[in-house]
């Protein structure tokens, strides 16, 4: 072995981990049948954690595979976000999965081969790497989208984000090519050495426009939303935890080092179509949430919004702006995974419900669920001094700092807007006839919805070391 792929592979240790790991348990469970269900799910968190530990503890930093590879603190801060995304997913499907039946041992195994997917996005600094990260993740998360293959729901939202996402693959590619074309090169650096030493050409562009438009897709930005309401309301609760969680760090990752890194030095394109995409992303979710009467379509135009404010950081191009996406992606984080507990624990004895209306009095059977999802909605609509605030808070500040005020004050007014349909919630559980109570929550469902409750309630205490290693996160590209 020679140093150069020592090197390499000792980078790579997390992922190869996860790899490894997906594989020894896809064999567990083609030879041990239904049986091993829990086993293989259990042993899919203690990898995927002991894969964030090695990275955490023993992750170095530097470039690997020919450069196609790299290391940084961005790259494992953003990382810790999306195992962490992908472990509480898996710990809050448990009582799910076995209440419909659709407790595989393939799921935690096809969550494992997406997490790896989505952790070689986050690392890749080449356009091959990007796409290879880009479709092992996809076709992980099509299968996982129609799981549960005896719900019709189910099936007809993994057929939906297939069909739309082979789409997105397809563009994304041909912006690859078209850029390849125009630079001779597909590694980020040599890419922005190329753009930086001569006058840019329209084609290149247009593959710039491309590229982005393939991201945009994952990261459920407008105008290329349209599957996420029906995915999410059509893939079981856990999954649509999963979707909203995890691939949104990773997507937003790459389309940070995409963007600050490989095309850098023609911010001036690439900020305009930022702008474009923030703007419209926070007008549809603020207002076409509000006349959502199921909650996990509500949540899809809430996750569209957020998109929205996000990229109003990235749009500043400057190390402010990157910090505050870095925040805002790690508070929108704990912020879903919490809401999404609280859904997952709307079940009576008949099943899941999953009607906003289902929540109508629910201080009055469940004081302590109503009280902490009142948190996590003030939080969503930005109401200081939650961790919700806070987020938006940076990325505006950034904006400001770059002399977008329009963009600011359309994030500000859009927020406002948005706050109406949390604020709906928070009054149908408060102020209108009970309907009757849910079944006690499962523990797991409790420790999250516990725990993502009360970082939003003390994010004041907390904020300042999150807020430095951002800060040393963001510094990687400047």
């Amino acid at each position: 072995m020679t140093p150069e792929l020592y090197s390499s592979l000792t980078l790579a240790t997390p992922e190869l981990i996860i790899a490894f790991g997906a594989l020894a348990l896809l064999m567990v469970g083609v030879y041990s049948g239904p049986r091993a269900n829990a086993t293989v799910t259990g042993l899919a968190v203690a990898i995927l954690i002991g894969a964030g530990a090695w990275m955490l503890l023993f992750g170095g930093e530097g470039k690997a595979f020919g450069n196609s590879f790299v290391s940084d603190p961005f790259a494992r801060f953003m990382k810790f976000l999306t195992l962490t995304g992908s472990v509480v997913t898996l710990i809050i499907s448990v009582g799910f999965a076995k209440a419909e039946k659709f407790d595989k041992f393939e799921y935690p195994v096809l969550i494992m081969l997406a997490t790896l997917g989505m952790m070689l996005m986050i690392s890749a600094n080449d356009m091959i790497a990007l796409y290879l990260g880009f479709e092992l993740q996809s076709l992980a998360l099509y299968v996982v989208a129609a799981i549960n293959r005896d719900s019709l729901r189910s099936t007809e939202a993994g057929l939906k984000y297939f069909v739309l996402g082979a789409l997105s693959s397809g563009m994304m590619l041909y912006g690859i090519s078209l850029v390849y074309g125009y630079t001779g090169n597909t590694d980020f650096d040599a890419i922005a050495a190329a753009l930086a030493g001569g006058e840019r050409q329209l084609g290149l562009v247009f593959g710039l426009v491309f590229v982005m438009a393939g991201l945009a897709f994952k990261i459920s930005a407008v105008p290329f939303h349209m599957w996420t309401p029906d995915v999410y309301e059509g893939a079981p609760t856990p999954v649509t935890a999963f979707f909203a969680a995890a691939p949104k760090m990773a997507a937003m990752a790459l389309m940070v080092r995409v963007t600050v890194g490989a095309f850098e030095p023609i911010a001036a394109d690439w900020q305009q179509i930022v702008v474009f995409v923030s703007i419209a992303s926070m007008a549809l979710g603020s207002f076409a949430a509000i006349g959502q009467t199921n909650i996990k379509r509500l949540m899809a135009y809430s996750s569209i919004g957020n998109v929205g404010f996000a990229l109003v950081g990235l749009a500043a191009n400057s190390e402010t702006g990157v910090r505050g996406v870095i925040i805002y992606m790690a508070i929108y984080l704990v912020m879903t995974l919490g809401t999404f507990a609280f859904i997952l624990a709307m079940r009576r004895k008949d099943g899941n419900v999953e009607q906003i209306g289902d929540l109508a009095g629910l201080s009055s059977t469940n004081p302590m669920m109503a009280t902490i999802l009142t948190i996590l909605m003030f939080s969503l609509a930005g109401i200081p001094p939650l961790a919700g605030f806070w987020a938006k808070w940076y990325v505006f500040l950034a904006a400001i700092d770059a002399g977008l005020y329009a963009l600011a004050i359309i994030g500000v007014l859009a927020s406002v807007v948005g706050a109406y349909y949390y604020l709906r919630i928070i009054k149908i559980m408060w102020f209108d006839e009970p309907v009757g109570g849910f079944m006690p929550m499962a523990g797991e469902l409790r420790l999250v919805l516990g725990a993502s409750g009360a970082f939003v309630l003390f994010y004041v205490l907390i904020g300042g070391p999150i807020g430095r290693v951002a800060q040393a996160a963001a510094k990687t590209f400047f």
